[in-house]
């Protein structure tokens, strides 16, 4: 067997149940590629694939991400998952959706980036593999690109139209999804539509249904570009609205999310040199509240949560032939603005403003350089990125009592400036291909600046940037840069029938934010902190602050291509964090897991059955007051049709056995109108069959 023959077969098994095998060929050792539209890929550096193997398991992108070796998922909501790599998450991964970065609404991640890449407009997501490049931006670790769906630009001066539509189906929460891209190109311009419409029941699992799970999301864009010779302008804009969804380890729900995106580009070419510019605006209202999917408190008991976030950004570099190699030179700014205030809609003079106008901006530039040397390719990248932030005035109403009004005071005379420059170095290198084997390894230093939340949260509150774990946290003005050392190093291996690509890695972190007990005297209420988180039923709040980390761990995919129809796929994951600064683990970290499939793969149709196993947590954090978890196995079938050209379709049932299983990464619930008792982690669906069906053309 050739190894672009094994290539994609890995592919397609990748994408059947593990979907983030195959990278650009150009640059195996950089990024992997999920593919998720049903669409054929043919672009000059990937390999064709079969399409549109992806498992309808849910909603949110989320899932899919946390089937790459290191990956798992934060199931904090039907919409509001979070990935995990290697011991990971949160704004430490450089996450973007459709090449933009941009700030969630709120505190809590109730709307985490891949929120708003909904997988019916998701033609593929490009994953940077260990670490993303310094052009990509800051970020403490590797990171992804969720990539709509859009009309290509046609080969001839004649108009052509397009479409690439998905509609599916899920029993588990009795959830229908419809989505897509219709758009008419020529080789001059393009243009199309991209909508996309969801909503689901509350899911059920087999001792019940978990409660205020139910869900709502819809989407609207537009995409546009035109050429001139070698040069290019693209518009794209967009809306999304989504709720009322269901979020039961929060506090509360979504009652509301609203946002709008615009971003205009240009790329040229050049004699000597290309140019990339930008300009990316996002803003999202976002409102939540513990009484609309959940049984109503009594009136002075009710919340509701008004934040918005607003994100404004620009870039430009310019690249070009340098040292054997291309050089690229870039600059990029950004700011963010965060408001939250929370109130009582029963009681006008109860209001806090938990976040009063918080602002955050970033100024960045670097240097990228790739190339070979002898028989080594490198990327070799440079980044220096200055940090400031700042904050309003907290207010109160007068409905509170002594102790807010009293942070508050307090709050607004600390000096709440802050302002930090960090340097990001990466070093990649590989060896070219022979005998389908390439070595490769990573060297680099990691900086990523402390979150408003982490950095502003004066009020003790159930606010967490979206750990869902029950805790109340408050923040500190005085965190420090994160800042990280990690290698890695691995190989990929195709062979005649046989693939493996693992990798170790290492990541030594300082000033790691983390939350830690208040002060010494744990359980003792001896501040006012203390008190109002007492009076809010946890009297052992966290307090976010810089510890010293350390992660390591092995993960691989790897597979065998039998005689026939019948291939084996398995990917691996293992990851382990420690506090440096004293004898506990770190928090919240994914179990060891293990996933086969065996499929059997005609030329039209294909048949497949999954074992994915997850081992028992043990090694948890004592500070944090962690739980072990216990490990679990779960059977899945899938079953895939190729109707005719353009016409596909997929079907499967997921949690063959009907087995309860509870992920360490999932949140306690807090909805009291649920099967599942409060306080208790959240379990994952039950038997669930699903179908979906892909048309393109």
């Amino acid at each position: 067997m050739t190894k672009q023959v094994l290539m994609a077969s890995v592919c397609a098994a990748s994408a059947l149940f593990f979907p983030a095998v195959v990278a650009a060929e150009d640059a195996p050792a950089l990024q992997d590629l999920i593919i998720v539209t049903g669409r054929s890929l043919a672009a000059d550096n990937l390999v064709n694939v079969t399409p549109d193997r992806a498992p309808l398991e849910g909603a949110d992108t989320s899932r899919l991400l946390a089937r790459v070796p290191g990956g798992a998922r934060i199931a904090n909501g039907e919409l509001s998952g979070q990935f995990q790599y290697r011991g990971l998450t949160g704004e430490r991964l450089n996450l973007r959706v459709d090449g933009q970065h941009f700030a969630s609404g709120g505190p809590n991640l109730m709307d985490p980036p891949l929120h708003y890449a909904p997988m019916s407009l998701i033609s593929q997501i490009v994953v940077d593999r260990g670490v993303s490049p310094v052009s990509s931006g800051p970020g403490l670790a590797g990171g992804a690109n969720a990539v709509f769906k859009k009309m290509d630009y046609a080969a001839v001066d004649e108009v052509e139209l397009g479409y690439d539509l998905t509609l599916g189906a899920r029993s588990a929460d009795e959830s229908v999804s419809l989505g897509g891209m219709a758009g008419a190109a020529t080789d001059k311009w393009r243009v199309n539509v991209i909508g996309a419409h969801e909503e689901g029941s509350n899911t059920s699992y087999p001792n019940g249904t978990i409660g205020g799970s139910a869900y709502e999301r819809r989407v609207l864009g537009f995409a546009s570009g035109v050429k001139f010779g070698r040069h290019e302008i693209s518009l794209d804009v967009r809306r999304q609205e989504a709720g009322p969804a269901g979020n039961p380890p929060f506090p509360m729900d979504i009652r509301y999310l609203d946002s709008q995106f615009a971003k205009l580009g240009y790329a040229g070419g050049f004699d000597r040199f290309d140019v990339e510019a930008g300009v990316d605006l996002a803003g999202v209202e976002h409102a939540m509240n513990n009484f609309d999917l959940r049984p109503e408190p009594a009136s002075p008991q009710r919340r509701e949560s008004l934040t918005s976030a607003e994100t404004r950004s620009a870039h430009t570099s310019v690249s070009f032939a340098q040292f054997d190699g291309r050089l690229t030179l870039g600059l990029d700014v950004a700011s963010e603005t965060h408001d939250v205030r929370i109130v009582n809609p029963a009681n006008v003079n109860f209001f806090v403003d938990a976040i009063p106008g918080a602002k955050i901006d970033r100024f960045g530039g670097f240097a990228q350089w790739r190339g070979k040397r002898s028989a080594l390719e490198s990327e070799l990248g440079l980044r220096i990125d200055h940090h400031s932030a700042d904050v309003g005035d907290a207010a109160i109403g007068s409905a509170l009592p002594a102790a807010p009004g009293m942070l508050a005071m307090n709050y607004n005379a600390a000096d709440r400036n802050w302002d930090a420059t960090g340097v990001d170095a990466v070093a990649r290198f590989w060896t070219p291909e022979k005998n389908g084997l390439s070595w490769r390894a990573t060297l680099a230093h990691k900086t990523k600046a402390p979150g408003y939340l982490e950095r502003f949260g004066w009020m003790p509150l159930s606010a967490s940037g979206g750990l869902a774990d029950g805790n109340i946290y408050v923040g500190d003005l005085n965190l420090e840069l994160e800042k990280a050392w990690l290698a890695e190093a691995g190989f990929d291996y195709f062979g005649g029938q046989f693939y493996a690509r693992p990798t170790l890695f290492v990541r030594q972190i300082d000033n790691f934010v983390q939350g830690v007990p208040f002060d010494e005297t744990v359980g003792v209420i001896d501040t006012p902190q203390e008190m109002i988180a007492a009076m809010s039923g946890d009297p052992t709040p966290l307090r976010f602050a810089n510890v010293d980390a350390r992660l390591y761990g092995f993960d691989a995919d790897f597979g065998y291509d039998f005689e026939g129809p019948l291939r084996l796929d398995s990917v691996l994951s293992y990851v382990r964090g420690e506090r440096r600064d004293t004898d506990d683990n770190l928090y919240r970290i994914s179990p060891p897991s293990l996933s086969t499939s065996l499929t059997w793969d005609k030329d039209i149709w294909s048949a497949s059955f999954e074992v994915r196993g997850v081992a028992r947590q043990h090694d948890i954090s004592a500070s944090n007051s962690e739980a072990e978890t216990p490990g679990y196995v779960l059977l899945n079938l899938l079953g895939e049709w190729t109707v005719k050209q353009g016409v596909h379709l997929s079907f499967g049932v997921e949690n063959l056995l009907d087995q309860t299983y509870r992920d360490h990464l999932s949140g306690y619930n807090r909805n009291t109108d649920s099967d599942v008792a409060p306080g208790t982690r959240l379990p994952g669906a039950g038997r669930s069959a699903f179908l979906k069906l892909s048309v393109a053309s």
